[in-house]
């Protein structure tokens, strides 16, 4: 049996092989996505499977430095049906708390559910074109997650980051080709992107996402 060691990512664990990574549960007993369950002295570990989030995409391509702490205030942009948003709860605590956007209806429902018994998560029905929507009900943040399949995705990310991102804070960029330009190199759009970027913020990691995911890259900015 393998154990269970703190990987140098905060709030991330890992096997002994550094095969899959996991998040200590801040819910034990439940599995919301039929996630595989780890239970080792009595602590409950909670598979983050790279193939289904970006985020654990990034920390398995060598990551060193995913912004995110126990504690931590996160605005979510492109929240979808919760299974990233579900171990971002894991890694900020039942002391942290996350912002979900999302505009669909039917995925927001799913996320009201796991916010039932997710304490440390809220809901918000709301376009990420649109902070304006939603410019009353959050406050500032620690860090930007975004995962929203948009043509302008670059300038959803900055405006929110310039609207609700500390001084200092972090950002996640999950970038999909794919959704800008289907004509173009991939690696074009994200060295464009990242170009764009690197004039406002700092960034401190990027990454392809292969073979987890197909045409995507992840930027990891610091507010300056």
């Amino acid at each position: 049996m393998s154990k269970i060691l703190p990987h140098k990512i905060f709030e991330i664990y890992q096997d002994d092989r550094g095969r899959k990574i996991f998040t200590k549960s801040v819910l034990p007993g439940k599995a919301p996505f039929q996630e595989e369950i780890v239970n080792e002295k009595g602590v409950e570990f909670r598979e983050f499977n790279p193939r289904r989030s970006k985020l654990a995409a990034m920390v398995m391509k060598g990551c060193t430095n995913a912004g995110i702490r126990a504690k931590d205030v996160i605005l979510y942009l492109g929240a979808s049906h919760g299974y990233t948003i579900s171990f971002i709860s894991d890694m900020v605590g039942k002391e942290g708390l996350i912002f979900g956007i999302d505009p669909a209806p039917r995925v927001m429902r799913d996320l009201v559910f796991l916010a039932e018994e997710r304490k440390n998560i809220v809901p918000l029905l709301a376009d990420a074109n649109h902070p304006e929507e939603y410019l009353q009900r959050i406050c500032q943040v620690d860090v930007v997650y975004q995962d929203v399949a948009q043509r302008n995705q670059e300038e959803i990310f900055t405006r929110n980051c310039h609207l609700f991102l500390k001084p200092g804070g972090y950002g996640l960029l999950a970038v999909k080709a794919r959704s800008i330009d289907i004509k173009r190199r991939s690696k074009d759009i994200f060295l464009e992107i990242r170009q764009k970027l690197e004039k406002i913020f700092t960034v401190i990691d990027y990454k392809t996402l292969d073979p987890y995911e197909k045409d995507h890259c992840m930027i990891i900015i610091k507010k300056k």
